[in-house]
């Protein structure tokens, strides 16, 4: 029998190019939207590879455990995120300002 696919989960996030450094900005729990600034110009995928470097290195995951879903040139984004829980995933949000 092969091993259960992993679940992926998506997570929107509201990103802010050129915002001088690397940072979550905070959690919406109502909109259930992450808000980043990276230093990265929108040129060319930097923003959003800047953006999924953050969240791999915030979530404690792998580079490759973090994709662009959707949103290449949109400010608001979704990233899908394979190799974390549902669980484990809302309660790191949750220690993040509110915003």
């Amino acid at each position: 029998m092969p091993p259960p696919a992993e679940e992926s989960l998506f997570l929107d996030v509201r990103v802010t190019p050129r915002g001088g450094r690397d940072a979550l900005i905070g959690w919406n729990p109502e909109t259930r939207v992450l808000a980043v600034r990276v230093a990265a110009p929108p040129v060319g995928g930097a923003a959003n590879r800047a953006v999924a470097e953050l969240l791999a290195a915030t979530l404690g995951l792998r580079p490759r455990q973090v994709e662009l879903a959707w949103g290449d040139t949109s400010r608001t984004k979704r990233f899908r995120l394979s190799g974390i829980a549902r669980g484990d995933l809302e309660t790191r949000l949750a220690v993040l300002p509110a915003c």
